[in-house]
């Protein structure tokens, strides 16, 4: 009896193991929550005990204090409408240039030796060196801050989708060849496809640095926006509504960078990867 009974008890552990495991995005969430969990409770600790001093590093509880408060007041809404308009614009127009040039450098030997001395020696400029520049031809309106945000977006984007055109395997193009594809099937069925790795990684990188640039622009005499709100902080000495800009900013890019990411994962399914094992 008891050699019988010993793997039915076993069939019935292992049934109750996979009822209580957790959805694998779920698992991945809490290991990802583990970290600003422990940083956020050792902050509030050292607040408590006064390692930290309110004046300068106030409370994780009192800058959820002020973020509550704007949210009340429906003043929050306001500015994070405002902040994501202009990085949503500004993203689209760097992607877009960056798409459209780098896939003709990419593709074109001629126009790489035409074209990307020049696009290098100007990446080299700072962009925020570029801001007087812009404020001169532009004001301080919303062309100046759409524009900056865009010439950060744009350097990334392109030397990816540069790199992804030209490290297509050779053996590919020419099996393209012998199926007699037109340069444009060639181009949508071989080369856009191989290349969407680096592509999904420019377009990645470019949105982390737009997120840097809105700061930059919005520090520009906005009237609104989350770099606006930094400002304000600053000139009335308030840490708390600089640190709740920053977690938002922060807590903002997470989630438009996690809105990619699921985009990639979702176009790049037929990928067989390292990352995508258990």
């Amino acid at each position: 009896m008891s050699s019988k009974s010993e793997p039915q008890s076993q069939q019935v552990q292992w049934k109750v193991k996979n009822r209580i495991q957790f959805p694998k995005k779920l698992k991945v969430a809490l290991y990802g929550s583990v970290v600003p969990i422990l940083l956020l409770a050792a902050w509030q600790i050292l607040s408590v005990f006064g390692v930290l001093e309110r004046h300068l590093m106030p409370a994780p509880t009192l800058v959820l204090e002020i973020i509550v408060s704007m949210v009340a007041d429906g003043t929050l809404w306001g500015h994070i409408g405002v902040t994501l308009l202009r990085i949503l614009i500004g993203f689209a127009i760097g992607v877009g240039f960056a798409v459209v040039i780098g896939s003709i450098v990419g593709y074109l030997k001629k126009a790489e030796q035409l074209m990307d001395p020049l696009i290098h020696a100007f990446r080299a400029i700072p962009p925020l060196a570029l801001v007087p520049l812009f404020i001169l031809w532009m004001g301080i309106g919303e062309s100046s801050k759409i524009t900056l945000i865009a010439v950060g977006v744009f350097f990334p984007v392109y030397l990816n989708i540069v790199s992804g055109i030209q490290g297509v395997d050779r053996k590919l193009i020419e099996v393209g060849k012998i199926y007699n594809f037109t340069p444009l099937q060639l181009i949508r069925k071989v080369i856009l496809p191989a290349s969407l790795p680096s592509f999904f990684t420019g377009i990645r990188s470019g949105l982390g640095l737009g997120w840097m640039f809105v700061v930059a622009a919005e520090l520009m005499g906005a009237s609104k926006g989350m770099g606006y709100l930094l400002v304000v902080g600053q000139n009335t000495f308030s840490p708390d509504l600089v640190l709740a800009s920053i977690f938002l900013f922060a807590v903002l890019g997470k989630l438009t960078d996690s809105v990619l990411k699921i985009i990639e994962a979702k176009a790049l399914h037929w990928q067989d990867s390292f990352g995508k094992q258990n």
